[in-house]
Protein backbone atom coordinates (compact mmCIF):
# COMPACT_ATOMS: atom_id res chain seq x y z
CA UNK A 1 0.00 0.00 0.00
CA UNK A 2 1.45 3.55 -0.92
CA UNK A 3 2.30 5.39 2.19
CA UNK A 4 0.68 8.96 1.33
CA UNK A 5 3.31 11.06 3.34
CA UNK A 6 5.86 9.73 1.54
CA UNK A 7 4.41 10.51 -2.09
CA UNK A 8 3.97 13.90 -0.54
CA UNK A 9 7.69 13.92 -0.05
CA UNK A 10 8.60 12.68 -3.34
CA UNK A 11 6.32 15.66 -5.19
CA UNK A 12 9.18 17.92 -7.08
CA UNK A 13 6.70 21.05 -6.32
CA UNK A 14 6.60 22.95 -2.97
CA UNK A 15 3.44 21.89 -0.99
CA UNK A 16 2.45 23.44 1.85
CA UNK A 17 -0.37 22.60 4.74
CA UNK A 18 -1.15 26.09 6.29
CA UNK A 19 -3.47 25.83 10.15
CA UNK A 20 -5.76 28.50 10.84
CA UNK A 21 -3.61 31.97 10.97
CA UNK A 22 -2.26 30.67 7.50
CA UNK A 23 0.77 29.08 10.06
CA UNK A 24 2.67 26.89 9.08
CA UNK A 25 1.39 22.86 9.70
CA UNK A 26 3.28 20.91 7.40
CA UNK A 27 5.85 21.28 4.63
CA UNK A 28 7.10 18.44 1.90
CA UNK A 29 11.09 18.70 0.98
CA UNK A 30 10.50 20.94 -2.06
CA UNK A 31 8.93 23.48 0.13
CA UNK A 32 11.89 23.59 2.54
CA UNK A 33 13.99 24.21 0.05
CA UNK A 34 12.02 27.02 -1.36
CA UNK A 35 11.68 28.37 1.61
CA UNK A 36 15.13 27.87 2.29
CA UNK A 37 14.83 26.25 6.21
CA UNK A 38 13.54 22.72 7.56
CA UNK A 39 10.50 22.33 8.91
CA UNK A 40 11.47 22.11 12.34
CA UNK A 41 12.04 26.34 11.80
CA UNK A 42 8.95 26.92 9.48
CA UNK A 43 6.80 25.12 11.75
CA UNK A 44 3.92 27.43 13.72
CA UNK A 45 5.24 30.72 11.64
CA UNK A 46 3.13 32.52 9.59
CA UNK A 47 3.03 32.31 5.88
CA UNK A 48 3.58 36.48 5.63
CA UNK A 49 7.07 36.37 7.67
CA UNK A 50 9.03 33.82 5.08
CA UNK A 51 7.33 35.53 1.67
CA UNK A 52 6.04 38.21 0.10
CA UNK A 53 3.56 38.07 -2.75
CA UNK A 54 4.43 40.84 -5.44
CA UNK A 55 0.42 40.66 -6.40
CA UNK A 56 -1.09 42.70 -3.01
CA UNK A 57 -4.25 41.09 -4.47
CA UNK A 58 -3.21 37.95 -4.57
CA UNK A 59 -2.08 37.74 -1.19
CA UNK A 60 -5.17 39.49 -0.34
CA UNK A 61 -6.95 36.73 -1.48
CA UNK A 62 -5.27 34.26 -0.28
CA UNK A 63 -5.96 35.21 3.76
CA UNK A 64 -9.59 34.29 2.28
CA UNK A 65 -9.31 30.78 3.94
CA UNK A 66 -12.67 29.45 2.04
CA UNK A 67 -11.10 30.36 -1.86
CA UNK A 68 -10.34 28.53 -4.04
CA UNK A 69 -7.48 30.12 -6.51
CA UNK A 70 -4.64 29.44 -9.05
CA UNK A 71 -2.16 31.84 -10.42
CA UNK A 72 0.11 31.35 -12.66
CA UNK A 73 3.88 33.43 -13.02
CA UNK A 74 3.45 35.36 -10.22
CA UNK A 75 6.21 37.20 -8.41
CA UNK A 76 7.23 36.22 -4.77
CA UNK A 77 9.98 36.99 -2.62
CA UNK A 78 11.40 34.31 -0.26
CA UNK A 79 12.77 36.27 2.71
CA UNK A 80 16.61 35.05 2.66
CA UNK A 81 15.92 33.70 -0.58
CA UNK A 82 15.59 36.47 -3.47
CA UNK A 83 13.00 36.92 -5.56
CA UNK A 84 11.45 33.69 -8.11
CA UNK A 85 8.10 33.41 -10.19
CA UNK A 86 6.01 30.57 -9.55
CA UNK A 87 2.64 29.16 -10.45
CA UNK A 88 0.63 29.22 -7.36
CA UNK A 89 -2.63 26.93 -6.29
CA UNK A 90 -4.26 27.22 -3.07
CA UNK A 91 -7.85 25.43 -2.07
CA UNK A 92 -8.83 25.08 1.16
CA UNK A 93 -9.10 21.66 3.05
CA UNK A 94 -11.89 19.98 3.21
CA UNK A 95 -14.00 19.96 6.47
CA UNK A 96 -11.53 21.75 8.45
CA UNK A 97 -12.54 25.62 8.29
CA UNK A 98 -9.35 27.91 8.05
CA UNK A 99 -7.35 25.15 7.37
CA UNK A 100 -5.20 25.55 3.56
CA UNK A 101 -3.62 23.63 0.82
CA UNK A 102 -0.66 26.00 -0.98
CA UNK A 103 0.95 24.61 -3.78
CA UNK A 104 3.97 26.63 -4.98
CA UNK A 105 5.87 25.58 -8.38
CA UNK A 106 8.96 27.39 -9.21
CA UNK A 107 8.82 28.00 -12.57
CA UNK A 108 12.05 29.87 -13.49
CA UNK A 109 14.89 29.08 -10.77
CA UNK A 110 17.65 30.78 -11.57
CA UNK A 111 17.40 32.19 -15.07
CA UNK A 112 13.63 33.73 -14.11
CA UNK A 113 15.71 35.51 -11.20
CA UNK A 114 17.98 37.14 -13.03
CA UNK A 115 15.33 38.21 -15.89
CA UNK A 116 13.70 39.68 -13.34
CA UNK A 117 16.35 41.79 -11.78
CA UNK A 118 18.48 43.51 -13.81
CA UNK A 119 18.57 46.17 -11.66
CA UNK A 120 19.14 44.64 -8.21
CA UNK A 121 20.88 41.35 -7.08
CA UNK A 122 21.70 39.58 -10.57
CA UNK A 123 23.33 43.19 -11.44
CA UNK A 124 25.25 43.79 -8.63
CA UNK A 125 26.97 40.37 -8.88
CA UNK A 126 28.10 40.74 -12.28
CA UNK A 127 31.35 42.23 -13.13
CA UNK A 128 31.29 44.88 -15.49
CA UNK A 129 33.42 44.98 -18.76
CA UNK A 130 35.18 48.38 -17.60
CA UNK A 131 35.64 47.16 -14.04
CA UNK A 132 36.73 43.80 -14.96
CA UNK A 133 39.56 45.51 -17.27
CA UNK A 134 40.89 47.65 -14.04
CA UNK A 135 41.19 44.45 -11.72
CA UNK A 136 42.91 42.43 -14.51
CA UNK A 137 45.60 44.84 -15.15
CA UNK A 138 47.00 45.19 -11.20
CA UNK A 139 46.22 41.16 -11.07
CA UNK A 140 48.78 41.00 -14.00
CA UNK A 141 51.38 42.96 -12.23
CA UNK A 142 50.76 41.12 -8.79
CA UNK A 143 51.70 37.98 -10.52
CA UNK A 144 54.75 39.14 -12.00
CA UNK A 145 56.23 40.32 -9.21
CA UNK A 146 55.29 36.92 -7.16
CA UNK A 147 57.01 35.33 -10.39
CA UNK A 148 60.57 37.69 -10.01
CA UNK A 149 59.92 37.18 -6.21
CA UNK A 150 59.93 33.19 -6.47
CA UNK A 151 63.51 33.27 -8.29
CA UNK A 152 65.25 34.55 -5.41
CA UNK A 153 63.27 32.19 -2.94
CA UNK A 154 63.27 28.92 -2.04
CA UNK A 155 61.47 26.56 0.46
CA UNK A 156 58.12 27.65 1.79
CA UNK A 157 58.80 31.15 0.70
CA UNK A 158 58.78 29.90 -2.63
CA UNK A 159 55.55 28.09 -1.76
CA UNK A 160 54.11 31.19 -0.52
CA UNK A 161 54.87 32.88 -3.90
CA UNK A 162 53.46 30.13 -5.87
CA UNK A 163 50.23 30.68 -4.03
CA UNK A 164 50.22 34.25 -4.40
CA UNK A 165 50.51 33.36 -8.26
CA UNK A 166 47.69 30.42 -8.30
CA UNK A 167 45.42 32.85 -6.22
CA UNK A 168 45.84 35.65 -8.77
CA UNK A 169 44.59 33.36 -11.49
CA UNK A 170 41.54 31.93 -9.75
CA UNK A 171 40.48 35.24 -9.60
CA UNK A 172 41.16 35.94 -13.10
CA UNK A 173 39.12 33.41 -13.80
CA UNK A 174 36.77 34.37 -11.36
CA UNK A 175 36.27 37.83 -12.78
CA UNK A 176 35.61 35.92 -16.40
CA UNK A 177 32.55 33.71 -15.06
CA UNK A 178 30.94 36.84 -13.24
CA UNK A 179 31.38 38.84 -16.78
CA UNK A 180 29.62 35.52 -18.43
CA UNK A 181 26.58 35.51 -15.98
CA UNK A 182 25.23 38.08 -18.00
CA UNK A 183 25.58 36.00 -20.98
CA UNK A 184 23.59 33.18 -19.16
CA UNK A 185 25.93 30.77 -19.69
CA UNK A 186 26.05 27.66 -17.15
CA UNK A 187 29.21 26.65 -15.57
CA UNK A 188 30.99 24.13 -16.63
CA UNK A 189 30.22 20.90 -13.98
CA UNK A 190 32.98 18.11 -13.35
CA UNK A 191 34.12 15.99 -10.54
CA UNK A 192 35.65 17.73 -7.96
CA UNK A 193 37.74 16.45 -5.07
CA UNK A 194 36.11 18.65 -1.80
CA UNK A 195 39.22 17.82 0.11
CA UNK A 196 41.50 19.07 -1.88
CA UNK A 197 39.39 22.18 -2.65
CA UNK A 198 38.75 22.75 1.60
CA UNK A 199 42.86 22.92 2.03
CA UNK A 200 43.61 24.49 -1.39
CA UNK A 201 41.04 27.79 0.94
CA UNK A 202 42.41 26.70 4.43
CA UNK A 203 45.99 27.51 2.92
CA UNK A 204 44.81 30.79 1.42
CA UNK A 205 42.88 32.47 4.49
CA UNK A 206 45.69 31.32 6.77
CA UNK A 207 48.17 32.70 4.98
CA UNK A 208 47.17 35.93 5.24
CA UNK A 209 47.82 35.74 9.07
CA UNK A 210 44.39 36.82 9.97
CA UNK A 211 42.59 33.63 10.88
CA UNK A 212 43.28 30.50 13.75
CA UNK A 213 44.36 27.21 12.62
CA UNK A 214 40.94 25.57 11.53
CA UNK A 215 39.92 22.36 12.12
CA UNK A 216 39.12 19.61 10.13
CA UNK A 217 37.40 16.44 10.34
CA UNK A 218 36.58 14.83 7.45
CA UNK A 219 35.11 11.58 5.93
CA UNK A 220 38.11 10.04 3.72
CA UNK A 221 35.37 7.52 2.05
CA UNK A 222 33.52 10.57 0.17
CA UNK A 223 33.74 10.23 -3.18
CA UNK A 224 33.85 13.47 -5.73
CA UNK A 225 31.04 15.67 -5.73
CA UNK A 226 29.73 17.69 -8.80
CA UNK A 227 30.79 21.04 -9.06
CA UNK A 228 33.21 23.34 -10.81
CA UNK A 229 36.71 23.47 -9.28
CA UNK A 230 36.93 27.56 -9.28
CA UNK A 231 33.54 28.22 -7.94
CA UNK A 232 33.37 25.83 -4.87
CA UNK A 233 36.87 27.16 -3.69
CA UNK A 234 35.31 30.87 -4.18
CA UNK A 235 32.67 29.86 -1.99
CA UNK A 236 35.24 28.42 0.39
CA UNK A 237 37.20 31.05 0.66
CA UNK A 238 34.48 33.61 1.32
CA UNK A 239 33.10 31.43 3.54
CA UNK A 240 36.13 31.00 5.90
CA UNK A 241 37.27 34.32 5.36
CA UNK A 242 33.69 35.61 7.17
CA UNK A 243 34.09 32.52 9.70
CA UNK A 244 37.96 34.12 10.70
CA UNK A 245 36.13 37.85 10.77
CA UNK A 246 33.71 36.74 13.18
CA UNK A 247 36.24 35.10 15.62
CA UNK A 248 38.64 37.78 15.56
CA UNK A 249 39.38 39.26 18.90
CA UNK A 250 37.89 36.12 20.95
CA UNK A 251 40.42 34.60 23.55
CA UNK A 252 39.88 31.33 22.32
CA UNK A 253 38.68 31.35 18.47
CA UNK A 254 37.42 28.56 16.63
CA UNK A 255 36.69 27.23 12.90
CA UNK A 256 36.02 23.80 12.08
CA UNK A 257 35.20 22.24 8.69
CA UNK A 258 33.54 19.03 8.29
CA UNK A 259 32.53 16.94 5.60
CA UNK A 260 29.91 13.77 5.56
CA UNK A 261 26.99 11.85 3.92
CA UNK A 262 24.12 13.49 5.02
CA UNK A 263 21.25 11.29 2.64
CA UNK A 264 17.69 12.18 2.22
CA UNK A 265 17.95 16.25 0.65
CA UNK A 266 16.97 16.69 -2.50
CA UNK A 267 17.01 19.72 -4.49
CA UNK A 268 14.30 20.45 -7.16
CA UNK A 269 15.60 21.81 -10.37
CA UNK A 270 12.42 23.93 -11.71
CA UNK A 271 13.60 24.42 -15.30
CA UNK A 272 13.09 20.56 -16.03
CA UNK A 273 10.96 19.07 -13.75
CA UNK A 274 13.69 16.70 -12.19
CA UNK A 275 15.49 16.35 -8.84
CA UNK A 276 19.06 16.30 -7.69
CA UNK A 277 20.02 14.17 -5.06
CA UNK A 278 22.80 16.39 -2.23
CA UNK A 279 23.98 13.57 -0.21
CA UNK A 280 27.31 15.27 0.62
CA UNK A 281 27.53 18.11 3.71
CA UNK A 282 30.25 20.33 3.95
CA UNK A 283 30.02 22.03 7.36
CA UNK A 284 32.02 25.43 8.32
CA UNK A 285 31.11 26.41 11.69
CA UNK A 286 33.03 29.41 14.30
CA UNK A 287 32.23 30.23 17.66
CA UNK A 288 31.77 33.91 17.18
CA UNK A 289 28.72 35.83 18.71
CA UNK A 290 27.00 34.77 15.57
CA UNK A 291 25.00 37.03 12.93
CA UNK A 292 22.27 39.86 14.21
CA UNK A 293 19.01 37.96 15.23
CA UNK A 294 17.75 40.32 12.77
CA UNK A 295 19.63 39.65 9.89
CA UNK A 296 19.89 36.03 9.98
CA UNK A 297 16.85 35.34 7.31
CA UNK A 298 18.78 37.94 5.09
CA UNK A 299 21.78 37.20 5.22
CA UNK A 300 22.15 35.57 1.32
CA UNK A 301 20.71 38.90 -0.16
CA UNK A 302 22.63 41.48 -1.39
CA UNK A 303 23.67 44.60 0.90
CA UNK A 304 22.71 42.73 4.10
CA UNK A 305 25.94 43.00 6.50
CA UNK A 306 26.81 43.36 9.76
CA UNK A 307 30.49 44.48 9.15
CA UNK A 308 31.10 48.40 9.60
CA UNK A 309 33.40 47.81 6.10
CA UNK A 310 31.20 45.33 4.34
CA UNK A 311 29.50 45.62 1.39
CA UNK A 312 27.38 42.81 1.87
CA UNK A 313 28.10 40.82 -1.44
CA UNK A 314 29.94 38.09 -0.21
CA UNK A 315 27.12 35.88 1.26
CA UNK A 316 24.78 36.63 -1.96
CA UNK A 317 27.78 35.59 -4.43
CA UNK A 318 28.38 32.69 -2.70
CA UNK A 319 24.41 31.23 -3.05
CA UNK A 320 24.76 31.94 -6.44
CA UNK A 321 27.73 30.06 -7.13
CA UNK A 322 26.71 26.98 -5.10
CA UNK A 323 22.75 27.43 -6.89
CA UNK A 324 24.89 27.11 -10.42
CA UNK A 325 27.01 23.89 -8.99
CA UNK A 326 23.05 22.85 -8.52
CA UNK A 327 23.75 22.71 -4.69
CA UNK A 328 22.31 24.13 -1.22
CA UNK A 329 23.93 26.66 1.36
CA UNK A 330 22.05 27.14 4.66
CA UNK A 331 22.54 28.38 8.30
CA UNK A 332 21.93 27.98 11.39
CA UNK A 333 23.08 29.24 14.98
CA UNK A 334 23.19 26.88 18.00
CA UNK A 335 23.38 29.30 20.93
CA UNK A 336 23.67 26.63 23.72
CA UNK A 337 26.91 25.37 22.16
CA UNK A 338 28.18 28.64 20.72
CA UNK A 339 28.27 27.97 17.50
CA UNK A 340 27.60 29.20 14.10
CA UNK A 341 27.07 26.77 11.19
CA UNK A 342 27.08 27.03 7.63
CA UNK A 343 26.21 23.62 5.34
CA UNK A 344 26.59 23.18 1.56
CA UNK A 345 24.83 20.46 0.59
CA UNK A 346 26.10 18.95 -3.10
CA UNK A 347 25.97 16.47 -5.43
CA UNK A 348 27.79 13.32 -6.53
CA UNK A 349 29.81 13.53 -9.83
CA UNK A 350 29.11 9.48 -10.09
CA UNK A 351 24.94 10.82 -10.04
CA UNK A 352 25.41 12.56 -13.64
CA UNK A 353 27.55 9.48 -14.33
CA UNK A 354 24.77 7.01 -13.29
CA UNK A 355 21.77 8.63 -15.06
CA UNK A 356 21.67 8.32 -18.17
CA UNK A 357 21.66 4.14 -17.14
CA UNK A 358 19.05 4.85 -15.08
CA UNK A 359 16.99 6.89 -17.66
CA UNK A 360 17.37 4.22 -20.05
CA UNK A 361 16.28 1.62 -18.07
Amino acid sequence: MVDPLRQLASLPHAVVLLAPGQKLAAANPAAEHLLGQSFKRLEGRGLGELLVFDEERLAARLAETDAQLSARATGIRVLGQGSRRVDVTVAPVIDQPGWQLLTLHDIGGAEAMRETQSSGEDSMLRAPDVLAHEIKNPLAGIRGAAQLLGRKLEGNDLALTGLIADEVDRIAKLIDQMQSLSRRTAPELSPCNLHEAVRHARAVIEASGKSPQIAEEFDPSLPAVLGNADALLQVLINLLANAADAVRGLEQPRIAVRTRFASGLQLHRAADGSSVRLPIELRISDNGPGIDPQLRDHVFEPFVTSKKSGQGLGLALVRRLVADMNGRITHDRDEAAGWTHFRVHLALAEDRRRAPHEEAA
